[in-house]
């Protein structure tokens, strides 16, 4: 069974911000997935330069699929 629940990190707890309905006990495995993008720490204007071009190169090598599914714009954007 996969079910996402939203939590706020603090002070070494998870506090859950959505309802839950898993039973005492039961194991999970949690996914974090952050909602900041953090760049990378590189300072060197080449070393910058070299990493972009790599990352780009990667991206190209893995294209989306064209059997990937299709979002629409609510699909994409949460509503409480």
């Amino acid at each position: 069974m996969q079910q996402t629940l939203k939590a706020i990190y603090r002070n070494g707890t998870f506090i859950l911000q959505t309802a839950c309905n898993l039973p005492e006990d039961v194991e999970v495995e949690l996914v974090v997935q952050s909602p900041q993008v953090i760049p990378p720490k590189i300072t060197d204007i080449n070393e910058r330069r070299n990493f972009l071009k790599s990352l780009v190169e990667r991206m190209q090598q893995n294209p989306i699929p064209p059997t990937a599914p299709q979002f629409t714009r609510d699909m994409l954007h949460e509503r409480r």
